[in-house]
């Protein structure tokens, strides 16, 4: 018998790893180009186009654009095709790395949604682990101690989080800010640092910043993510193989952290696949309040003024995202849980 069996097959049972990872990719294709059809039909069902939106903000301020200088631009965005065209020549530059020119910025999309990218995965990156960091803990202590004093405050504590608005919590740390200290709680940089080259001042001057949108947009999640793993925990505590356990005398902290927790973790790492599209949209509100420089609201912005290229650009690289963390997610599941086989 051989011993030296791979671990990939100990963990994903008949099935290797890559052959599972191949089978899933293959199965993005058919997804993502019905999506990118869906996409693109949404985008197009407002009546007007991005075109007809500037030709009426450019007669309001009693500016005159001659049919030839309209026929010209419908014809520089492909607006003059037919339908299945305009998606035919959208996807396949989208798919060349192209994501078209943004009408509105006069800019190209990829600059606009690279240059705030960066951001905006900092500030949820740091959100996130801020939450794991508070409401994991916090769900264990209350799962372990239920019924407690300490059980009852945090539940009080987690009730008023997911009954506080995100955004009103930056409009209330903004007042306290400006009131009590005098300084403003909104951007990332400091005036003298906002289009300053990056420096190690800079990087200081941005960690000073970011702790702010890092508890508002963390807040609603830490109570939502401390409940869910008290109850989760919960119901493993009671389940025979604890029992057994601690009958015959294992520590309770191994007890607790070695299997029901790893167990209850589970829903959290299930959740990475609307995670990373989270990541990139971030907490539009949010960023508009504490004038944040991500991506939330630039894709607000495209939808409003109809530009085509940037907001269905937009809306499918969050599709691509949440397709790749859902993948991520399983895998991540198969290998925290045994249990898990994917024949």
């Amino acid at each position: 018998m051989d011993h030296a069996v791979p671990f990939v097959q100990l963990v994903f049972g008949g099935e290797s790893m890559s052959g599972y990872i191949f089978r899933r990719l293959l199965g993005m294709i058919p997804t993502l180009a019905i999506i990118s059809v869906i996409v693109f039909v949404l985008i197009q069902l407002p009546p007007g186009d991005i075109v007809t939106a500037n030709l009426a903000s450019l007669q309001s301020q009693g500016m005159e654009v001659s049919e030839e200088q309209i026929q010209a631009l419908r014809a520089q965005y492909n607006l003059d095709k037919s339908m299945p065209m305009q998606y035919f020549h959208w996807i396949t530059n989208f798919v060349q790395g192209d994501m078209g020119y943004s009408v509105s910025f006069n800019q190209p999309v990829n600059s606009l949604i690279w240059e705030r990218l960066g951001y905006t995965v900092l500030i949820a990156l740091a959100s996130l682990l801020f939450t794991w960091a508070l409401a994991i803990p916090i769900g264990i202590y209350s799962a372990v101690r239920q019924y407690s004093f300490g059980d009852y405050a945090f539940t009080l504590i987690g009730l008023l989080g997911l009954a506080t608005p995100n955004f009103m919590l930056a409009l209330i740390l903004m007042y306290l800010g400006y009131t009590w200290f005098g300084v403003s709680v909104g951007g990332l940089f400091s005036p003298e640092f906002a289009e300053a080259a990056w420096s190690s001042e800079k990087l200081v001057d941005l960690l000073k910043h970011i702790w702010i949108p890092m508890i508002v947009i963390g807040t609603a999640g830490t109570a939502s993510i401390m409940r869910v793993m008290r109850a989760n925990l919960l119901d493993e505590l009671n389940k025979p193989y604890v029992v057994t356990a601690r009958a015959k005398g294992v520590r309770p902290i191994k007890l607790v952290l070695k299997y029901p927790v790893r167990i209850a973790i589970n829903p959290f790492i299930s959740t990475i696949g609307w995670l990373l599209p989270t990541l990139i949209s971030g907490e539009a509100i949010v960023s508009i309040v504490l004038n944040l420089p991500t991506t939330g609201p630039l894709l607000l912005q495209a939808l409003l003024s109809q530009d085509m290229y940037l907001a269905g650009s937009f809306i499918m690289l969050l599709s691509i995202l949440t397709v790749l963390g859902m993948l991520l997610s399983d895998i991540l599941l198969a290998v925290l849980d045994p249990r898990i086989r994917f024949d």
